[in-house]
Formats: C-alpha cells, structure tokens, sequence
C-alpha cells in the first residue's frame, strides 16, 4: 500500500508542476524516476515487494503501445512517403551499425562475460524512445524534417529490434536447435511481416468505423476519444495473435488510423496519448525506486563509461554513417544524433530478459539500467538549450540556403503537448 501511495503521490506533484517544471527541461520520466530513486533509498520498505516481472513488462509495453500509436496518428503519411530517406536511412543503416557498435564497445570493456551477453546488450540499447523524445519532436523550434525523422525513427526501430532480441535471449538460454542466421531472418520476417499486417488490420477497421460513426453522427462525443485507444490495443492483440511485433503494429496501426481519420485525428488521440502517458509515469516511479536503488551497488566504471559511449558514440556516429552523402549539416547530424533516447523499449526487453532468465546478469542488468537513468537526465536537461542553440542555427542556414535538406517542407500536425521554444 505504501508503495501505491508513493506512486500516487508523485503522480499528482508532477501533474501539478508539470508546466513549468517542462518548461526547464525537466520530464516526467525525470521527475518520477528521480522521486522513485529518494523514496527507495529513504523508504527501502516502501518498495520491499516481489514485483511481477510479468506483470510489470505488460504495464510498461502497454504504455509504449499506446504512446506509438497516438504519435504515429499526428504523421502525415502523404508527407512521410515523399520523404521516406531520411528515418529509412536511419532505420536500415544506423540501426544495424548502433548494435554493431554496442557489441564492439562491450566486447571491449566486458571480456569476463559471455558474447551472447554483450549482444543482449548492445540490442536492448539500440532502440530510441518514442515516450523520451516528446520534448523534441514536439517543439516547432526543431525543422519539421528533422521532427519527423526522429519521430519515425523512434517509432519503428523497438519494432525491428524485438526479433534480434528474442533470438539473442533464445541463444543465451540455448533454445535455438536451427542456425543462428536463418532463425534471425525467420524471426525478423515474421515479426515485421505479421506487425505490419497487424497494423493495417486495426488501423484500417479502427479508422473507418470511427469515419463512418462520425459522419452518420452514431458516435457519442466521450467515446471519440475510446475509439482510438481501442485501435491501439487492438493493434497489439491481433500482433501477438499472429507472432509479430505489438510495436510494429501499434506504429503502423496508428499511421493507418491517422490517415484514415483525417483532421480530427490530433484532437480523438489525446485521451489513448494520456493513458499512455499515466502508465508510462507509474513505471518510471516503479523504475527509480527498485530497479536504479537495486543497480547502484553494481555500477562500475566499465558499466558507467558503457553507458556514456551508447549515448555517445554508440549512437552518433551510425548516424553520421547513415546521413552521410545528403547533404545534411553537421548540426543537424549531431542534434538527430544526440537526441536518441533510451527508455521504454530498453526496459521492456530488460524485463522481459529477466523472466527468460538473464546470463551474466550481475553486469547487463546494470548496464541497462545505468544507461536509461543517464538517458533521462541528460536527453532532458539538454533539450531546452540545445533545441534553443539548434533553432538558431537551423534558421540561418534556412535564409542562406533555401535549398538546405532541413529546409525541406514537411507538414508536421500540432501536437496536443506542442513546445514552442522563444
């Protein structure tokens, strides 16, 4: 109980501060992680249960669903299949080479674990959070070309990632009996394929009953708002139904609904984007207090500086290697590059790790947590001043060089949470 009303205490400050407390730079991910970590450490008992580790995946994989689906329905789709370059590059090239890279850095300063660990790793890490980087695609500071790159980017990339992952866990727990290579391409067909498939389905039905309800005036005004939540969740059942990606499918079943919906999409997401958003909340507090207080004792200088590099280098310069060749200015390539959170997703593998059955678990659970903790605090304490510094770089070279790559049009609808930065 104790640890209910922690929980829901901080759920309530943060809603009450949120305004200027956002307009610093603070998150909520930051603010309830931060308030989860003091209460664990000052009420140790608070948080002295046995957490479902099941129990506490589902909580937070709905949260992600929910986030995916309501940002995907704000993408122009017309928009995105004129300027698919830049999030394919990132997805196909940068993805690929972030994992790459992770594995190289952890065979580096991991040797004492197996490989199949490090791997577990640099996967788990590789995905960027929607949910995290609100702040930034939200602000009409940023170019809408790079809003929508990172946007996209984010909202796929857990999808691609989930196969790699489930073969790495399989390997790990030597279940595997085929090859590892045709059971990661086996694996990655299969959740693509069946998400995108997933996707449509309910985007498509979600959509046009929602269209059809609102033009022969069926539809009560409080159950616009359900509609798309249904089409959410919808979205994840049919995909798990099928062996694909609930990610996927969330992504793309909003995309369809969006597109579907037309206009009034912005304004029917804001109740499935707010759901998302409390679940989100309650596992970040849940995050601070037990798995941050749990991991501290275990931080090394190998994980701490393993967390830095995937922030870092880890990420960046696969972006730099995907963006290269287009034209695009090094602080744009060095802003995409930097505003990768880790969050959700990461956590979601982790726990999902973690009912599997983790391999050297005394340094990947560490290293996992450590690099979301520092994700939070650092993507948030950032956003402000680098999107302010970012803005009047991007303005500039706009009124020299109109034909810029950020230059480019591309519609971006608002946002219920838009931030614009002065």
């Amino acid at each position: 109980m104790i640890a209910v009303l922690v929980v829901l205490v901080a759920l309530a400050v943060w809603s009450a501060l949120s305004g200027p407390l956002q307009k610093r730079g603070v998150t909520a991910a930051l603010f309830l992680a931060a308030a989860g970590v003091v209460t664990g450490l000052t009420l140790p008992s608070a948080f002295d249960l046995d957490i479902d580790p099941s129990g506490a995946e589902r909580v937070a994989e709905i949260a992600l669903v929910l986030l995916l689906f309501s940002d995907a329905m704000r993408i122009d789709l017309r928009a995105l299949r004129r300027q698919l370059e830049w999030p394919s590059r990132l997805l196909l090239v940068g993805l690929p080479l972030t994992v790459l890279a992770g594995i190289g850095v952890g065979l580096a300063l991991f040797p004492q674990i197996a490989v199949i660990s490090v791997v577990m790793i640099a996967v788990m890490l590789a995905p960027t959070d929607a949910a995290l980087g609100q702040r930034v695609v939200e602000d009409s500071a940023v170019p809408p070309r790079v809003r929508q790159a990172l946007d996209v980017e984010s909202g796929l990339n857990d999808g691609i990632a989930v196969p790699l992952f489930l073969v790495a866990v399989s390997v790990a727990n030597a279940e595997l009996e085929s090859s590892i290579p045709s059971a990661v391409a086996v694996s990655i067909a299969e959740q693509i394929g069946w998400g995108l498939l997933a996707g449509v389905i309910a985007g498509v039905a979600g959509g046009a009953l929602f269209r059809l309800a609102s033009a022969k005036g069926w539809i009560d005004g409080r159950w616009r708002q359900i509609l798309p939540l249904v089409a959410a969740i919808l979205a994840l059942a049919i995909a798990e139904a099928l062996g694909g990606s609930g990610f996927i499918a969330a992504f793309v079943g909003g995309l369809t609904f969006g597109r579907i919906v037309g206009s009034p999409r912005t304004e029917v997401g804001v109740f499935t984007e707010s759901a998302g958003d409390l679940l989100a909340a309650a596992t970040w507090v849940i995050f601070g207090a037990v798995a941050v207080t749990l991991a501290l004792p275990l931080i090394t200088w190998q994980v701490a500086l393993y967390a830095v590099l995937s922030l870092t280098v880890v990420r960046m310069l696969p972006v730099a290697l995907a963006l290269a060749g287009r034209h695009v200015g090094l602080p744009t390539v060095a802003f995409i590059g930097w505003f990768g959170p880790r969050g959700l997703a990461s956590l979601v593998f982790l726990l999902i790790a973690i009912g599997e059955g983790v391999p050297d678990d005394e340094v990947v659970i560490p290293t996992i947590v450590t690099t979301i903790a520092l994700s939070i605090t650092l993507h948030a304490l950032t956003s402000v001043p680098f999107i302010r510094r970012y803005h009047r770089w991007a303005r500039q070279r706009a009124s020299t060089d109109p034909l810029a790559a950020e230059s480019v049009p591309t519609r971006v609808p608002r946002r219920r949470h838009d931030h614009p930065t002065p």
